[in-house]
């Protein structure tokens, strides 16, 4: 699933202990830390991680009683050698890794120095904005095998050095342009006629003052009204400013098709030939993308995908166009008038860009970057053979039986550090524009985090979103596998006044821009699967649109009943006072409560699956079981999204064959391998997972394939889940909505399901 050398644990995980250059644990290209000087990463809505908790440590975790020889443990795994992945999924171990980078380093260092002083003599040159990293920083450089003397180093380094460097494919080399000197541009429409009730205007450029007052305020004031509304199975959370109004503000009308849209004649035209008729995920998101209120709709799936991606395009290319050509036909205007010194147009921001896409993959940027070319099917193309060769890949990387998601989400290039202009003319898509020349910007989280710095750097440049008016995050349940932290801190980096004037035209800019009203005024549309308690934060610190925003998430009918086997289901509840408290709680029940069962007959225990989400709690159950005395007598293998293929094949190896009784394995390792383990006989379930599926094919798909390979008797699976109050989300996907209340608050803590 990854290109050689590259790790899957993209981002490190989520609250994990970051490594040194904040690289991903394993070889995720910088994902671990975040790149550029990141920060630690988060743990699950539970805060920060601080990186003393945990030290850093081999990928293999070696005690006394999993020291197996060497020839048994090759002999085991080559019962999986067939299914356990190609080489390409391998993930390298990070202290290896940084062993090695540190040898590079010194060996290198001559040659940097010389570089270092090349630079410092080279005479300066004309100032060009390059959104680059340095990619030696997050790629891993091959030490030589010899240590060159410092002559070698000096006349053979310079020659060799561009092979050792990897270079950026999406580095841009271009200049700035000022917008006084940039070449005149024509209209994409010119015969459209100003519609004062387009949200467009209403919204952006001639908002009412006695309707935007009031509700900034309100917002300043931190007053907030919740509505909660429903249409058919969908239940839609409606939050509006508190402007004191009596009467509530009534949910967006429908939207059947293209007719009813404000749409640019050109798309207009090109949309009614193509798709005049909305489906029903379209008909359901619309009204509000394309009245400007923020949305986070928690029911993406793979077959709504493409309608979701062609509302999200077709509404960025609207605000694209109408606002380029407000711009050139002003421009026009003024050119006409310059005597007349009263004419005061107000029509754009500090910057060009005016619409970021967050996305996981660059394959998820490729779906992206097609739909718009479907929809304005442009007569030129600039840079588009640089594009397919640096992001679409065709190679198949794994079999047909992977699950759909998890095939839509990492077919094609899942590299999953990037960043992308995009800029618009009449008859021309440039890819690969420098960003203060774009009109969109699309990026992965760590790819804008480096692109933006960070404060241990001497410099940060992030003026580029101080003007963005719409933000597109697509799959995003995908961006919770990553570092979460990355996307937190790219909205934190929104909407901020520029340090530097960009050759921006002050008396041109709006005034809620010049009053710092901006991040008010900007509509970010979330696209995920499932809710989580991260989204849910998101949505509410950095979504504040004076419009008002919707949450909008179908009623669970659960999963319980749908495993595919008939097994027992038991689920737990425990006390806990916070959230805080909430993982010293759930590690003490686990002991007293169910780890009992395991070690009262280890010898009768066998084909034990114990699924822990969190990589801390991971790391802190699995020392309980090598270190404890009372655990001593429990034989166990781990899986984690650290453990490389061979790792990983022993461990399914031995739990299979019963020299390993309990297996750990950690969610963000499904996430990204679905490996199908064998062996099965009992489930439990530490924490439920974020992705309701992932319950589905461990509790379910597990068990069935144990049933069928005649390891267990039909019936006799079993799955123990634990769960607190704070797991209401999650518990909510997987028992159902009508369920999850009473489960919470019931006095009963023991819920079970045959």
């Amino acid at each position: 699933m990854a290109p050689p050398g590259r790790g899957t644990a993209r981002g490190g995980p989520r609250g994990a202990f970051r490594g040194p250059r904040g690289r991903g644990g394993r070889g995720g290209r910088g994902g671990g830390g975040g790149g550029r000087g990141g920060t630690r990463g988060r743990g699950r809505g539970r805060g920060r991680a601080r990186a003393s908790t945990i030290q850093p440590r081999s990928s293999k975790f070696d005690a006394a009683r999993l020291e197996d020889s060497e020839e048994d443990s090759e002999d085991d795994a080559r019962q999986y050698g067939d299914d356990s992945g190609d080489e390409s999924d391998e993930i390298v171990d990070s202290d290896e890794e940084d062993e090695d980078e540190g040898q590079a380093a010194s060996s290198g260092q001559p040659y940097l120095s010389l570089m270092k002083s090349l630079a410092e003599s080279a005479p300066h040159k004309a100032k060009r904005r390059k959104l680059a990293h340095d990619p030696s920083e997050d790629k891993y450089i091959q030490p030589p095998a010899l240590e060159p003397t410092a002559e070698d180093t000096a006349m053979g380094d310079a020659e060799d050095g561009e092979k050792k460097v990897p270079k950026d494919v999406d580095a841009v080399d271009e200049p700035e342009e000022d917008p006084m000197d940039a070449p005149p541009e024509d209209m994409l429409d010119d015969d459209d006629e100003v519609d004062a009730e387009d949200p467009f205007e209403t919204h952006f450029a001639e908002p009412k003052e006695e309707v935007l007052a009031p509700k900034l305020k309100a917002i300043q004031d931190g007053k907030w009204r919740t509505e909660r509304t429903a249409l058919k199975t969908t239940r839609v959370l409606f939050n509006v400013p508190d402007a004191g109004q009596s009467e509530n503000q009534t949910p967006p009308k429908p939207i059947s098709g293209i007719s009813e849209l404000n749409l640019k004649n050109k798309l207009k035209e090109s949309m009614e030939q193509k798709h005049a008729k909305f489906g029903a995920v379209e008909q359901t998101i619309a009204p509000y993308i394309f009245n400007y209120q923020d949305l986070l709709y928690c029911n993406r799936t793979v077959s709504g995908a493409p309608s979701v991606r062609r509302m999200a395009c077709l509404h960025a290319l609207n605000h694209v166009f109408k606002t380029r050509d407000k711009v050139i036909k002003n421009n026009n205007k003024l050119a006409r008038d310059k005597s007349n010194e009263d004419l005061e147009l107000r029509d754009q921001g500090f910057t060009r860009p005016k619409v970021l896409m967050i996305l996981p993959t660059r394959q998820s940027c490729v779906k992206m970057v097609e739909m718009i070319c479907a929809i304005t099917e442009p007569e030129q193309q600039e840079n588009r053979k640089r594009f397919d060769d640096s992001y679409v890949e065709k190679m198949t990387k794994f079999s047909d039986d992977k699950p759909e998601d998890f095939q839509d989400l990492f077919a094609g290039n899942d590299d999953d550090m990037f960043r992308l202009g995009l800029k618009f003319t009449r008859k021309t898509i440039k890819y690969f524009s420098q960003f203060y020349n774009s009109d969109i910007i699309f990026g992965s989280p760590l790819g804008l985090r480096m692109a933006i710095g960070s404060e241990e750097e001497k410099k940060m440049d992030f003026d580029f979103l101080s003007s963005i008016e719409l933000v597109i995050v697509d799959q995003a349940d995908a961006l919770l596998m990553q570092n979460w932290e990355h996307v937190e801190y790219v909205f934190e980096h929104l909407n901020i006044q520029p340090k530097e004037s960009h050759g921006c035209d002050f008396s041109r800019v709006r005034s809620w821009y010049l009053d710092d009203q901006a991040k008010h005024f900007r509509q970010t549309l979330i696209f995920s699967a499932f809710n989580t308690p991260e989204l849910s934060n998101l949505f509410r610190t950095h979504c504040s649109n004076w419009e008002g925003k919707a949450r909008l998430q179908e009623a669970y009918p659960g999963l319980i009943q749908h495993l595919g086997v008939k097994a027992r289901q038991t689920f737990s509840r425990f006390d806990a006072a916070s959230v805080v408290d909430d993982p010293e709680a759930r590690f003490e029940y686990f002991t007293k409560a169910i780890l009992p069962s395991l070690t009262k007959r280890p010898k009768d225990v066998s084909g034990v699956l114990i699924f822990i989400p969190s990589y801390l709690d991971f790391v802190r159950v699995r020392n309980y079981f090598a270190n404890n005395p009372a655990a001593e007598n429990v034989t166990f293998g781990t899986i984690s999204e650290y453990a490389d293929v061979p790792e990983a094949s022993r461990a399914r190896s031995h739990f299979l064959n019963g020299r390993h009784r309990v297996l750990l394995y950690t969610e963000r390792a499904h996430h990204f391998r679905r490996y199908q383990i064998k062996g099965v006989k009992k489930v439990i379930m530490y924490s439920l997972p974020d992705n309701p599926l992932f319950y589905q094919e461990i509790a379910g798909g597990y068990l069935q394939k144990s049933e069928q390979s005649l390891l267990l008797e039909p019936g006799q699976g079993q799955v123990k889940v634990m769960f607190s109050r704070y797991d209401v989300m999650k518990l909510e996907k997987i028992v159902g909505s009508q369920r999850v209340s009473k489960m919470i608050s019931e006095q009963g803590d023991t819920f079970d399901f045959l």
